[in-house]
């Protein structure tokens, strides 16, 4: 099965949303704007060390012997993933801002707006 896209192939715009879910199981469709979750957005190698981060329980010293790598070095790569997401959540947080302004100054309509607010 293929990765979620969380960003465009095209112009590398992070602003994709998923339109289509589809259960396996018994093939019931859902169709609209789904949030793609900022966990999902990170890089590939980002999510597997988050998702060896939780195996271990969150131990630091776990993931450094696992990684074969020093404490430090591990400490880094956890705090490059912190403030990757911190910045998706400032990212958010602005796209909200501009198209609550854009809305108030009357530019985009309230249809619109409710639209891109879904996607953010």
């Amino acid at each position: 099965m293929a990765k979620l896209i969380t960003s465009c192939p095209s112009c590398q715009d992070a602003s994709v949303v998923v339109t289509k879910i589809e259960c396996q199981s018994c093939g019931t469709k859902f169709e609209g704007e789904f949030e793609v979750p900022r966990l999902l957005k990170l890089s590939a190698d980002d999510l597997a060390f988050v998702e060896q981060f939780l195996l271990t329980s969150g131990s630091l010293k776990d993931m450094a012997k696992k990684l074969s790598v020093s404490y430090p070095t591990v400490r880094n790569l956890l705090n490059n993933i912190i403030e990757e997401i911190e910045r998706l959540t400032k990212d958010s947080k602005s796209m909200r801002s501009k198209v609550l302004s854009e809305l108030e100054k009357g530019t985009i309509t309230a249809k619109e707006a409710a639209k891109r607010l879904r996607g953010v």
